[in-house]
């Protein structure tokens, strides 16, 4: 499992008949301190995230069991949407700002 910020949308119009109704997102994996790592990957999202947000990925056999139809044909499942990164115990959220850090 690692994280991903997502950065973008696939259109397929034709697809494998068990991925019909999932959307594909063009995430960008990142490191533990959330700085991007390595090149973008498409997923299928299994749980509805949207654009900017930091994602868990899933990979490889992996991936291809996180839908409810198991063994789909997919490299990367996005699997959960991440709330907070608390690496130093300051809580963050997934921009890295935490409480402390907002205005007012």
């Amino acid at each position: 499992m690692y994280l991903g910020r997502v950065i973008g949308t696939v259109v397929a119009t034709r697809r494998y008949q068990d991925l019909d109704g999932y959307r594909f997102l063009v995430v960008q994996p990142l490191r533990h301190d959330l700085t991007p790592r390595g090149t973008a990957v498409v997923a299928v999202d299994a749980v509805q995230a949207g654009p900017g947000e930091v994602v868990f990925l899933v990979s490889s056999r992996e991936a291809s069991q996180a839908l409810p139809e198991p063994f789909v044909p997919v490299d990367a499942a996005i699997v959960g949407i991440v709330d907070t990164v608390d690496l130093d115990g300051r809580g963050g959220g997934p921009d890295g700002r935490t409480q402390q850090d907002e205005p007012g």
